[in-house]
């Protein structure tokens, strides 16, 4: 059953202003028969802990008679000796097992009452769901992970289990605990990730430093309220290993280079002569000089590249390299050269952090993606799905069929059918950008406008923002199936909430554009003045 939140004061007051009337000596008080029915859960679709409380209240007005009727052998109704069926308007309970249940409510009503706006008969049946979960209790597996991603034999889940990792391997946890945490935070101290928090079941961490590692793992939820926490000591051993040193990552750092190594260094093999940059803006050359080198003294795998002072900005394009020489891991391995490879810039995305949008399509379904009002019916010709056939990172995508000849412009809604907003600032400068994988591409003529994708906003219903570019163009030489992530970088010309329209044109193609889309960014940057 669905309820509707609603202010039990009011309605009496309504109620008795009505019965009253006005400037009559001797009113006729005519009670109306109207049902209203609510539990003290309601608002957190009635799910409670087992042995937790819940009331169930009857407020509706012309009840000539009711009965409660709750499930045999699992409620204790408060200060009653019938502990399934109560006449009373509130009823206090708690249930004993944990399992979904339903309650049931019989009302015989003096004459049709109105359920909402509706007027139904005088003998109505109601039914509430209950939920009772079990107290939260961590519990979890753990699986080493072959270099082909498969998973391996299953680890020993014990305090001082000294499970023994090669460095720069992997684990695989999965969550197996129960009562439906809201969040699972996982430490796994001196490795990548260091700490995860989400409600993801499955997390791969890599452990890239020597040495005998704790394990704490907590489960808790907000409503009802509960929560476990599990503490492993010495629960991985991380000992030496003969496998290359591999470049895993080059990104910025507090206005410096960041270079990552797949595992801990030794800092006295580290020489200036074996590492090379580059800065460009814009095709120009701006330094391709750097002032010192050293280990991070918090994370010994990460090799800080100091400019002398030189900002980096994101529009830069700030390529590395490394020439095999001295450099070794702490467990006697030389690290491999590369050649060139290009920092990326890490971001903040407010779509994921201040705002409801379901930016990597984890948390929506098909039906809160809507076409974008006001766009007219040319641009309803496309359908798309949330599944999880491919996707970028995470469990889910969407995917967007744009039919032949036809465009689209999508929105996302949330439940009550008003937009997913973020906000943005007009003084700063922003970064849009979306990972792409095209299925098919169709055949548009070179001399036609190429299908492309473009990401729209508006502050309000009137107010539409359109110096949005293609992000990207979906020409005959953008790659197909494989991930690609296009950006660009906007401003916004009033500080406020705003909503996206995508936009996918595919009006000259004569064939269907297929693709995926997934993890939406949103991010702040500075750009080279």
């Amino acid at each position: 059953m669905t309820m509707k939140k609603f202010n039990i004061k009011s309605l009496i007051c309504l109620m008795i202003l009505g019965a009253i009337g006005c400037g009559d000596d001797n009113p006729i008080l005519e009670e109306p028969s109207h049902r209203v029915i609510f539990t003290s859960e309601m608002d957190f679709e009635n799910t409670i802990e087992v042995e937790g409380v819940i009331s169930f209240g009857d407020v509706s007005a012309g009840v000539e008679s009711r009965i409660w009727t709750f499930p045999e052998g699992v409620v204790d109704i408060i200060d009653s000796d019938n502990d399934v069926t109560s006449s009373e308007g509130n009823v206090i309970t708690t249930f004993n097992e944990v399992g979904i249940f339903d309650v049931k409510l019989s009302q015989v009503f003096k004459e049709d009452a109105f359920v909402g706006e509706t007027q139904q008969g005088r003998e109505l049946d109601t039914t509430i769901v209950v939920t009772v979960l079990p107290p939260v209790k961590v519990d979890f597996e753990a699986y080493y992970l072959n270099d082909d991603g498969s998973v391996g034999s299953q680890l020993n889940i014990a305090a001082n289990a000294m499970n023994e990792i090669p460095a720069a391997k992997s684990v695989r946890f999965v969550w197996t605990g129960e009562g439906e945490p809201r969040f699972i935070s996982w430490d796994f101290v001196k490795a990548a990730p260091v700490t995860f928090t989400s409600m993801d079941s499955i997390v791969d961490v890599k452990y890239k430093f020597l040495g005998t590692f704790d394990l704490t793992v907590a489960g808790n939820r907000s409503r009802p309220i509960g929560g476990d926490t599990l503490m492993l000591e010495n629960f991985i051993n991380v000992i030496p290993s003969t496998d290359p040193v591999l470049l895993e990552e080059i990104y910025d750092k507090e206005g410096k280079i960041a270079i990552s190594f797949g595992r801990e260094l030794d800092a006295s093999t580290l020489e200036d002569a074996d590492f090379t940059v580059e800065v460009k803006n814009k095709g120009e050359v701006i330094t391709s000089s750097f002032s010192s080198l050293t280990l991070d003294p918090d994370e010994g795998n990460i090799v800080i590249m100091d400019l002398g002072g030189e900002q980096i900005y994101n529009d830069d394009s700030i390529s590395i390299s490394f020439v095999s020489g001295n450099l070794t891991s702490l467990d006697g391995v030389q690290s491999t050269e590369f050649e060139e490879k290009l920092l990326e810039f890490r971001k903040v995305n407010i779509l994921e952090t201040n705002s409801n949008f379901d930016y990597d399509f984890e948390t929506s379904s098909d039906i809160d993606w809507v076409l974008a009002e006001n766009w007219g019916p040319e641009w309803d010709k496309f359908t798309l799905e949330i599944d999880a056939v491919e996707v970028q990172s995470g469990q889910k995508s969407a995917y967007i069929e744009i039919e032949a000849l036809g465009n689209m412009t999508v929105e996302q809604r949330d439940i009550g059918d008003e937009y997913v907003q973020f906000p943005a600032n007009s003084t700063k400068t922003y970064e849009v950008g979306s990972w792409i994988y095209v299925v098919d591409a169709g055949s548009t003529p070179a001399t036609a406008l190429q299908p492309d994708l473009r990401f729209y906003w508006k502050l309000d219903d009137i107010q539409s923002i359109n110096n949005a570019f293609p992000n990207p163009e979906i020409n005959a030489d953008f790659p197909t199936n494989q991930w690609v992530y296009s950006s660009n970088f906007v401003k916004f010309d009033e500080t406020g909430d705003y909503h996206f329209e995508i936009r996918g044109f595919n009006a000259a193609n004569p064939e269907m554009l297929r693709f995926y889309l997934d993890n939406i960014i949103l991010a702040e940057v500075q750009l080279r003045p």
